[in-house]
């Protein structure tokens, strides 16, 4: 785990889920995953975008930057099909489903519509990779 990933954990740890810097006011969690080939426990922490009316889901973008390549994280959820989160001062198990289509195109959209950045990843993504965007919903 990178140091800068390690201070976003402690921070959220230390301020019942809230961090400043570029996440400040922004919705954190920090996702539970086991690495598909190490067999590691892991703890990424990322922003979410919260479900309209039901508070056990949540969806989070596999946006890693506008990088190429997926996260690694997506690809252990996504391979789990379960992970945990940690939301606030709770921690809870998760089922992982990948959306498809224009649920994923309409939820992609909103959180780029509210975080700017992401529309900026999408771009740097186009004609590459489609973002994913999973929905992690209380176990």
């Amino acid at each position: 785990m990178s140091d800068w990933n390690t201070q976003v954990i402690e921070e959220f740890r230390a301020n019942e889920g809230r961090v400043g810097g570029p996440f400040e006011g922004a919705p954190m969690v920090l996702v539970h995953h086991r690495g598909r080939k190490s067999g590691q426990e892991m703890v990424s922490p990322m922003m979410y975008l919260p479900h309209e009316t039901d508070d056990d889901v949540v969806y989070v973008i596999a946006s890693k930057g506008g990088a190429p390549e997926n996260p690694g994280w997506y690809h252990n959820l996504v391979a789990a099909g379960r992970g945990e989160v940690e939301r606030g001062t709770e921690t809870y198990p998760v089922t992982v489903r990948e959306l498809t289509g224009d649920e994923r195109d309409q939820r992609f959209g909103e959180q780029a519509r509210r975080y700017p950045g992401f529309a900026g990843y999408a771009e740097k993504t186009a004609g590459i990779r489609t973002i994913p965007v999973l929905e992690l919903t209380r176990a």
